[in-house]
């Protein structure tokens, strides 16, 4: 199956009262990880990369690592290019492969921001590649992209239908509450979004595709085995997955996960290494950091071997279970049984 924009995956996903994950990439571990899991549950997913993926991992990498993982996974599949700062780089995605693109022209006046925004929409619709745009500020980091809280601001919904009617993006990024990175709450702090003006974008803009950025729920299991390995992550707290839920029932049709991932991956690798601190060859503690998650998972959930083998990038569970057994000394479901 080849790539895809992310047109029909909005429009089930409107009409299914769901959402779209869409997982940030920049090596070969995390696209084998998402897209065997999303292979494994027949679900669609969006890859995005970052600018800054594309200037660590090289975008022809990137495509190819992605384009791979099509031929290994029969799902819909778009690969989108996450905050492009300018129409150079969304130029460069479009042609450079990419089925979905979003300019982010939010730290810009509102009219500025149409007027870049509408001229990558020409662009791309002649390609045949869609647009998302962004409308408000997300405090926080992630890449380029740093806005101070005291610079963050909410959507205006008096804003958006003019907004898409004058550029003809496909979808819209809204700021309600989330933002970039770890560190979202504060310890104490009562997670709030605000859905009042996501219902009335809803309103203002029927059946119209959003999309949520800075939405990692930021795993507390991950901080406290960082925590525990060496690594610093004080008061990272995260949105909670039941207002994700919320939001996926309404408008919000693809929702950006980052963070989480980067958290997973180090929390993973940083535990594996302080057990075994004379381990050197990334084959091996990559390895490891797959063996250890796939035990977390059998012991702590009731998600079948198969759907396991695929969360820790390994499409054929008989070769899973192989190397399961070769590094615990258990099959999975013995280990499993022993609990």
């Amino acid at each position: 199956m080849p790539l895809v924009t992310t047109k029909e995956m909005f429009r089930k996903a409107y009409e299914g009262g769901y959402a779209i994950g869409a997982f940030n990439v920049n090596n070969m571990e995390i696209v084998q990880g998402i897209t065997e899991a999303a292979g494994e549950l027949c679900s669609p997913v969006i890859l995005q990369v970052s600018k800054g993926a594309r200037a660590y991992a090289n975008h022809t990498y990137l495509v190819k690592l992605v384009e791979a993982a099509l031929i290994e996974n029969d799902i819909p599949m778009a690969l989108h290019l996450d905050h492009g700062p300018d129409f150079a780089t969304c130029k460069a995605c479009i042609d450079g492969g990419f089925t979905s693109v979003m300019i982010d022209g939010s730290q810009y006046d509102f009219d500025k921001n149409v007027e870049i925004t509408r001229q990558v929409v020409e662009y791309a619709h002649e390609k045949g590649v869609v647009v998302e745009g962004e409308l408000g500020k997300l405090a926080g980091m992630e890449d380029d992209v740093k806005v101070d809280a005291s610079d963050a601001m909410y959507t205006h919904p008096d804003e958006v239908q003019e907004f898409v009617e004058r550029t003809g993006v496909d979808s819209l990024a809204i700021a309600i509450g989330t933002s970039h990175g770890a560190f979202k709450f504060k310890p104490g702090q009562k997670p709030q979004l605000r859905f009042d003006i996501l219902e009335e974008i809803t309103n203002r803009l029927p059946d119209f595709p959003i999309v949520l950025h800075g939405a990692s729920s930021v795993s507390q299991e991950y901080v406290k085995i960082i925590q525990q390995n060496g690594g610093e992550l004080a008061d990272a707290i995260g949105i909670p997955e039941d207002m994700l839920r919320r939001a996926a029932k309404s408008a919000v049709c693809k929702i950006n996960i980052d963070s989480d991932l980067r958290l997973a991956m180090t929390a993973g690798v940083r535990q594996v290494l302080a057990q075994k601190p004379s381990a050197f060859d990334p084959r091996e503690y990559l390895k490891a950091l797959r063996m250890e998650r796939a035990a977390t998972l059998l012991l702590r959930t009731d998600q079948p071997v198969s759907t396991i083998a695929a969360s820790v990038g390994f499409s054929n569970p008989f070769q899973f279970s192989a190397m399961f057994k070769k590094y615990f000394g258990l099959s999975p479901a013995a280990y499993r049984k022993k609990g």
